[in-house]
């Protein structure tokens, strides 16, 4: 089979890329090793860890908040197996989605694990024979697998990753989490929500390395409301697991005396790594740097002339949305187009109550490369919205240039943040000031109030109303 372009992966980068190809009049075919579409992300990422994250605040609400607002629930019990069933309905209905793209868009469909055999031919072995694709250009979007040190005895069963962390049936008493990272901090609130005892190990003084500070303080503080216990600055030595439990031992960094945590469950979530296994890169003369990833260049086309490679395989960061923006850049640049990417203006997101989002660059990020900067704060308890919600966690900062007043990153925590953020991307993408941010007239009464009043302290005004 003769194709115009090859997509190795279906998940967001993947189908989004292959959409954009057929779009564009060129005979694509997807290859997908598993036998849904969707990647990580849609399987047992994104989608199913969002799912979960919604159903569990549901529940610590009705035990928690119902009363204040005067709301008598009695009785209310945790079905974490019903709560998995409506996660894997979600999955299932988001998967049947891609498919329905891909057949809208008469895009061909392989599942087999992809392996070069030319920079022009690929063999995909399936479950029943292996079959091979010629095609003019490929796309390797083959995205991550999470980080399991050998030292860490991953065996699915009692020492987990996110993967087997979605589909526990009985919510455990405790869980031991190591690594406070975005996965790491969205999947212990799901289980503390539920009345499960998490503990954190972290090998940084502080959760969310690379993310605001100020904000990363103010989720940890509300974390902690939930009975979830940071060991910071501190180093995993031995994860045992026996029988139904599990041992960690971990230390302080730069000390010898071992602490121990026995638990349910130890999660893994220090991070992810490229998945590139038994690609064939070899055949082709493609290169991974020292971390394993895809090296590309600007316009994200391989050593190999004609292969490009997105999303988690390459430079950046670890983002469904990355990876769908690389998607379509390189099908348009393809077919001619000079199509552009802003990396620093894509947003991240921790999907956690209250949730955190940020966008840009940070105070440290700015410090070190030498730019004087101005920055507002707004907290997010003096805001009407969220006193009436009962969300006064939080709060948003506006970072602009010291000089220009242009923004140079936004960062919040607090309630619905996740869409909220995209107000500073929509502004920064047009190179806006702190003041166009300020002068903007925002809804009253908004959790988007916050950006304003945060804008306002920038440009060095007083907040005006609350």
């Amino acid at each position: 089979m003769k194709y115009d372009v090859v997509v190795i992966g279906s998940g967001p980068g993947g189908y989004v890329a292959a959409i954009r190809c057929a779009q564009l009049g060129m005979k694509t075919a997807i290859v997908e090793r598993y036998n849904t579409l969707g990647g990580t992300c849609l399987n047992v990422g994104c989608i199913p860890s969002k799912a979960l994250l919604d159903s569990s605040e549901h529940y610590h609400n009705a035990t928690h908040t119902f009363e204040e607002h005067g709301i008598k629930a009695t009785g209310v019990k945790a079905d974490l197996k019903q709560m998995i069933a409506r996660k894997n309905g979600v999955v299932e209905q988001t998967c049947g989605g891609i498919v329905y793209l891909m057949n809208k868009n008469k895009i061909d469909v392989h599942h087999g694990h992809g392996s070069f055999i030319s920079k022009n031919k690929l063999a995909v072995k399936g479950e029943k024979e292996t079959i091979e694709l010629e095609f003019d250009k490929a796309i390797i979007a083959t995205g991550s697998k999470p980080v399991t040190p050998a030292s860490f005895n991953y065996d699915k069963k009692r020492i987990i990753t996110s993967t087997e962390a979605l589909n526990i049936e009985k919510v455990p008493k405790k869980m031991v989490i190591i690594g406070a990272g975005v996965i790491g901090l969205e999947m212990g609130s799901v289980y503390a929500r539920l009345g499960t005892e998490v503990e954190f190990i972290e090998f940084q003084n502080r959760i969310l390395p690379g993310m605001d500070k100020d904000t990363a303080k103010e989720l940890q503080r509300s974390m902690k409301k939930l009975g979830v216990k940071f060991h910071l600055g501190h180093a995993v030595t031995t994860v045992e697991a026996k029988g139904n439990s599990v041992t960690v031992k971990y230390k302080k960094k730069d000390t010898e005396e071992e602490i121990s945590s026995k638990a349910d469950y130890c999660l893994i979530a220090i991070g992810r790594r490229p998945y590139t296994d038994n690609l064939g890169l070899e055949n082709i003369g493609v290169e991974l740097d020292d971390r394993g990833r895809i090296v590309v260049d600007d316009h994200l086309e391989t050593a190999a002339a004609g292969v490009f490679a997105i999303g988690d395989v390459i430079k950046g960061a670890m983002l469904a949305h990355k990876a769908e923006e690389e998607g379509v850049l390189v099908a348009e640049y393809m077919t001619g187009q000079k199509p552009h990417i802003n990396y620093n203006l894509i947003p991240g997101v921790v999907y956690t109550w209250p949730e955190l989002a940020g966008v840009g660059q940070t105070e440290e990020q700015l410090k070190e490369a030498g730019i004087e900067f101005k920055v507002g704060k707004f907290p997010m308890k003096a805001l009407g919205r969220a006193r009436a919600s009962m969300d006064i966690a939080g709060l948003v900062k506006v970072i602009s240039h010291k000089e220009t007043d242009e923004i140079l990153g936004v960062h919040m925590c607090g309630a619905r943040v996740a869409d909220v953020i995209m107000e500073a991307v929509a502004l920064m993408e047009f190179r806006a000031s702190a003041e166009d941010m300020a002068r903007i007239s925002h809804p009253h009464p908004t959790y988007t109030e916050a950006v304003k009043e945060a804008a306002l302290g920038a440009t060095g005004n007083r907040y005006i109303h609350i």
